[in-house]
C-alpha cells in the first residue's frame, strides 16, 4: 500500500465516524514560541485544547507535515528522517478512552488490514500522581487485544513542557516478526522487534508549576501516527528509504555516483525532501533560528553530494525527480518548483565557497601547529572548522594525513556529543513554553501582531505580509515581507500608529464564517492553503480584520504602550521587527 493511499484510508476513515478534514499546518508555524517548526499535529490546536471552540467543531483529523531538528546527524542511517508527516486525530471534548481505542484498533486491523497477532499496545503503569491504566487496557481487551499483549510501562504519560494539560497515552507496535531477544522482550525493548506505529494522548489532566494535577473540565484525545514508518512496515521493507517515498532519488543517485556510499545517499535524498518542503512554505536559509537548520540541512546535502563525487549541476535534475514523485502528495511543491531551485542552488554556490574558506583555515592552523613543533591540530580547532565553516571532519581527516599531521578526532568526538546534547537541550527548551504559554502577557502580544500586521501595511504598503511570528512573554518577533530595511521615520510611524489604535481602546470582536466568506470581507488571510471550510475572522475596530485561530484580548486598551525595539533583517525579501508592551 502507498503513502498516499495510507493518508487517503485515514481521513476518510475518521470522516466517516464524524470528525472534519482539516488542512495540514504549515511547516513554518504561526504564532507558536515553542518551537522553531511544527513538529505535531497539535501545534495548531492549543487553543482548542485549553478549551476554545474550533470553527469546524470538537471531532478533527488531518495530515500534518512536520519537522523535528534533535537528529540531524543521525540521518543516514536506516530510520531516522528530518522531515515526515503525522496523521492525527483529534477529540476536543467530545470522546474519549473508549471511542479512540475502538477507532483505532478498527483502522489497523480493518482497512490497513493487519493481523491482531501483529498488534501489541502499551498503557501508563501508574505513579504517585495518577493511577495505572487499567481502562484503556480494558478496552483493549474487548477490541481484540489479548492480555499477553497489553504492557504497562511508565513511559506511557505525555505533556508538552513542564505545566499544562496532560494525561496517560496508551501506544501501538508492530510486531516485525523478528525473533525476541530475551524472555523479557517487549514493546519497551529497542531490538527492533517491535515498532510503534500509533500513540493516543488522553488528556485528562492540568500539571501545575508545583507538580500537582488536577482534573480537566474537558477531557481530549490527540493521536498521531507516523506516515513514513507505516508506509514502511505495511510494504515490508527494511528502511522508509526502500518506499515510493524516496526510492526513486535513491536509485538516481546510486547511478550518479562514483563512490558507492549508502549513508550519504539517504542523507542527501533525506535532507533534499526536508529542505524543498521548508522553502516550499516560505522557509529561507540564514544564519539563525530556521533559516540555520535550512542552511545546514542544504550544506550537509551538498557535502554528501560531494562525497559520492556528484557534481552539483545535478541538483536541478534531482530536485525535478523529487517533485515529479512527490507532487500528488505535496502540490506545494510544484507550485514552489521554481524558487526551490533557486534557493537551494544559491546556497550551495555559497558553500562551495565556504568549503574553499574552510580549507584554507585548515591550512592556517596546519601550518601554526607544524611552525610550534606540535604535530597534532588540537580539538577546538577541528571542532571550529565543522560548526563554523561547515568542514566536514573526515575531510580535516584527510587533508591532515596528506599533510602529514593528525587531528585528535577522540577529542572532537567527545566535543561533538556534548555539542549534540546542548542542542537537544536547547530544542527542549524551545518545547517548554507548549500548551502552558499561552497566557494574558502572550495573548497580549498576540492581539498586538495584529496591529502592527495592519500599521506595517498601512505605512509601507500592502506589499507586506506576514512571513513568521514568534510570541514569549517578554516580547514578540514579527517576520514580514518587505525589500528594504524601513527608515528611522517609517518605524517610528508605525509604532506611533500602533499606539494611537490602543490609545482608541478599539473593540477586538470574533465571527465564525466560511473561508471564501472571509476573503470577500477583505480579511487579510495568511498561508491559504492551511484553512478549513470554517475560519474564524477577528476584527480590531475598522483597523484589523485578520484570519486566525485566537485568541486576542477584549479591547486595545489592555495592551499597554508599544515600542519597537529593533528592525532587522531575517532572510532574503524579510524583515524583522521586535517589539515590547510596556505596561
Amino acid at each position: 500500500m502507498k503513502a498516499i493511499e495510507i493518508r487517503n484510508k485515514y481521513l476518510k476513515f475518521f470522516e466517516e465516524h464524524g470528525h472534519k478534514v482539516i488542512p495540514s499546518a504549515p511547516l513554518i508555524p504561526i504564532n507558536d514560541p515553542s518551537v522553531l517548526f511544527t513538529t505535531a499535529g497539535m501545534q495548531q490546536l492549543v487553543p482548542y485544547l485549553l478549551g476554545e471552540k474550533h470553527p469546524e467543531g470538537n471531532k478533527l483529523t488531518d495530515y500534518q507535515k512536520c519537522l523535528r531538528t534533535n537528529d540531524i546527524d543521525e540521518v543516514g542511517d536506516n530510520r531516522h528522517l528530518t522531515y515526515f508527516e503525522m496523521l492525527g486525530n483529534w477529540s476536543l471534548g467530545a470522546y474519549f478512552k473508549e471511542e479512540s481505542i475502538k477507532m483505532s484498533f478498527e483502522f489497523l486491523t480493518k482497512v490497513l488490514n493487519i493481523p491482531v497477532e501483529k498488534i501489541s499496545v502499551t498503557c501508563f503503569a501508574g505513579n504517585d500522581e495518577a493511577p495505572k491504566d487499567e481502562e484503556a487496557a480494558k478496552y483493549w481487551e474487548e477490541a481484540g487485544i489479548p492480555k499477553e499483549r497489553i504492557y504497562f510501562l511508565k513511559d506511557n504519560w505525555w505533556i508538552a513542557g513542564e505545566e499544562g494539560p496532560c494525561g496517560p497515552d496508551t501506544e501501538m507496535f508492530y510486531d516485525t516478526g523478528k525473533p525476541k531477544c530475551s524472555e523479557g522482550c517487549n514493546p519497551d525493548c529497542d531490538c527492533g522487534k517491535y515498532v510503534e506505529i500509533w500513540n493516543n494522548v488522553f488528556m485528562k489532566y492540568f500539571k501545575h508549576k508545583d507538580g500537582s494535577l488536577t482534573e480537566l473540565k474537558q477531557h481530549n484525545v490527540d493521536t498521531g501516527l507516523g506516515l513514513e514508518r507505516m508506509t514502511m512496515l505495511l510494504q515490508g521493507k527494511e528502511t522508509p528509504f526502500e518506499t515510493e517515498l524516496f526510492a526513486p532519488i535513491m536509485d538516481k543517485l546510486e547511478e550518479l555516483q562514483k563512490v558507492d556510499n549508502i549513508q550519504s545517499r539517504r542523507i542527501v535524498a533525506e535532507h533534499l525532501r526536508a529542505s524543498m518542503m521548508v522553502i516550499a512554505d516560505g522557509g529561507r536559509p540564514s544564519n539563525i533560528d530556521r533559516g540555520y537548520i535550512l542552511r545546514r540541512l542544504i550544506r550537509r546535502m551538498t557535502r554528501h553530494l560531494n562525497k559520492l563525487q556528484i557534481d552539483l549541476k545535478e541538483t536541478e535534475n534531482l530536485i525535478d525527480l523529487n517533485v515529479e514523485n512527490l507532487k500528488e502528495m505535496y502540490p506545494e511543491l510544484e507550485e514552489n518548483k521554481e524558487t526551490i531551485k533557486q534557493v537551494i542552488i544559491e546556497e550551495q554556490n555559497k558553500f562551495v565557497k565556504t568549503l574553499a574558506h574552510g580549507e584554507k583555515e585548515f591550512m592556517k592552523a596546519a601550518n601554526k601547529a607544524k611552525a610550534e613543533g606540535k604535530d597534532v591540530i588540537d580539538t577546538e580547532t577541528v571542532f571550529k572548522l565543522y560548526d563554523t565553516y561547515g568542514f566536514p571532519p573526515e575531510v580535516t581527516e584527510e587533508l591532515a594525513k596528506e599533510n602529514d599531521i593528525k587531528v585528535d578526532m577522540e577529542g572532537f568526538n567527545k566535543l561533538f556529543k556534548e555539542h549534540q546534547e546542548k542542542s537537544r537541550q536547547g530544542s527542549e527548551h524551545k518545547f517548554k513554553g507548549g500548551l502552558a504559554e499561552q497566557n494574558e502577557q502572550t495573548i497580549a502580544y498576540h492581539t498586538a501582531t495584529h496591529l502592527l500586521h495592519a500599521a506595517l501595511r498601512q505605512v509601507l504598503g500592502d506589499h507586506v505580509k506576514q512571513s513568521g511570528s514568534n510570541i514569549t512573554t517578554e516580547r514578540l518577533r514579527f517576520d514580514f515581507t518587505h525589500p528594504q530595511k524601513m527608515t528611522k521615520e517609517e518605524i517610528q510611524q508605525v509604532e506611533d500608529l500602533v499606539n494611537e489604535k490602543i490609545k482608541e481602546d478599539l473593540p477586538v470582536t470574533c465571527e465564525e464564517m466560511s473561508y471564501e466568506d472571509a476573503k470577500k470581507s477583505g480579511a487579510i488571510g495568511l498561508f491559504t492553503n492551511k484553512y478549513g471550510d470554517r475560519v474564524k475572522v477577528y476584527t480590531i475596530g475598522d483597523f484589523s480584520k485578520e484570519i486566525c485561530g485566537g485568541p486576542h484580548v477584549k479591547h486595545t486598551g489592555e495592551l499597554g504602550t508599544f515600542k519597537i525595539k529593533k528592525e532587522e533583517s531575517s532572510s532574503s525579501g524579510v524583515r524583522r521587527i521586535k517589539a515590547v508592551l510596556i505596561k
